[in-house]
């Protein structure tokens, strides 16, 4: 048997395939399993996993439509008997991936902007159901191939090397952290369609961590993120000299650094569902328009935020219609800003009190 796995979506949304392709493997030993994928950090999460055997990567966002389809089409020479599209995947553009890559099984779960065009793209399908998590939805997909759930639990994976492992314990060390209480924050959101609007401003942030640092002297502030977040880092940078900014080469040394934390604060994004595949302590989650129960952290305790304009209408906001946030930049803006500072500080500190 071969399976194709599609994972064109975010990173964190291929963490959430991890259980999935872990039943796979239980169910079908032999099998030759392969990723597909267009994040290179979805591509670094899925090293040393010991139930795929390949993962293929290409950056179609910036590749032109023939490159595109000349990648696709390659994959057509390997004859897979199933893809799956794993969730959430709602746009056209996934399914046609699944459709050129050729598979004459093509599994999908049916979303709400769904047409005869995407009937014809893919041909075993399930409805998506937002009252369960993304790994439910994907864990329902066994039948459809033959398979049932054969595992005791299930929890986000990421294998790391004892190498990973020392750098995170390294770092500690040099920055005299080892032992002591450190709260990890990710000031970020994403880049695609209108994500990065649900971002928490950024001079609340601040502010927190000033509050925190007058608060508790001897807590480190430690802010994660990549290029998307460097421009904010150097603001925080000149207004916190205190502040920490781990040198992370790539999402596995954060993921290693992430796991030893005393708490852990961001919106849903990528590094949210990390630390939870990283049973993170101490996990608060500031809630946002794109908020709901498929994405929020899996298997891993967390503490959620509150936000007075959202009030738990998430859908009222984002669905998975291949469509942006629902509201106009100022809109959604207020939005974030309806989280205050002195809640986000009232709950940091309660959770770190919990971690003595």
């Amino acid at each position: 048997m071969k399976i194709l796995v599609i994972s064109l979506a975010g990173i964190g949304d291929t963490l959430f395939a991890t259980p999935l392709i872990h039943e796979l493997r239980a169910n079908f030993p032999d099998a030759t399993i392969d990723v597909v994928t267009k994040e290179a950090g979805a591509r670094d999460l899925l090293e040393s996993n010991p139930h795929i055997n390949r993962v293929f990567y290409k950056n179609l966002m910036k590749c032109g439509g023939s490159e595109t389809l000349r990648f696709l089409w390659s994959l057509r020479s390997e004859r897979y008997q199933f893809s799956i599209n794993t969730h959430p995947q709602s746009r056209m553009h996934y399914r046609v991936a699944a459709f050129v890559a050729g598979a004459p099984t093509r599994i999908s779960h049916e979303y709400e902007c769904f047409n005869w065009i995407d009937r014809r793209l893919v041909n075993a399908m399930l409805p998506q159901d937002y009252a369960r998590h993304a790994v439910e939805n994907n864990l329902a997909f066994l039948p459809l191939l033959g398979a049932r759930e054969k595992l005791p639990a299930h929890a986000l994976e990421i294998f790391l090397t004892p190498e990973e492992q020392k750098w995170a314990d390294d770092f500690l060390v040099e920055s005299k952290l080892a032992g002591k209480k450190w709260l990890g924050i990710h000031v970020g959101s994403g880049g695609t369609k209108n994500l990065a609007l649900r971002r928490w401003p950024l001079e609340n942030y601040i502010e927190l961590a000033r509050r925190l640092r007058q608060s508790q002297p001897d807590l480190g502030v430690l802010f994660f993120g990549g290029p998307e977040e460097k421009a904010g880092h150097e603001i925080i940078h000149a207004q916190l000299a205190e502040a920490i900014f781990p040198p992370t080469k790539n999402l596995r040394q954060a993921a290693a650094l992430i796991s030893r934390c005393s708490a852990f604060l961001s919106v849903d994004t990528a590094l949210m569902n990390i630390a939870a595949a990283m049973q993170a302590r101490g996990q608060i989650v500031i809630e946002t328009p794109t908020w709901n129960k498929p994405i929020e952290p899996y298997a891993n305790p967390f503490t959620l935020v509150t936000n007075p304009a959202v009030a738990g209408r998430g859908l009222v906001f984002y669905r998975y219609d291949g469509g942006y946030i629902k509201g106009t930049r100022e809109d959604l803006r207020r939005c974030m800003a309806s989280v205050t500072v002195d809640e986000v500080h009232a709950t940091v500190v309660g959770v770190l009190a919990k971690s003595d």
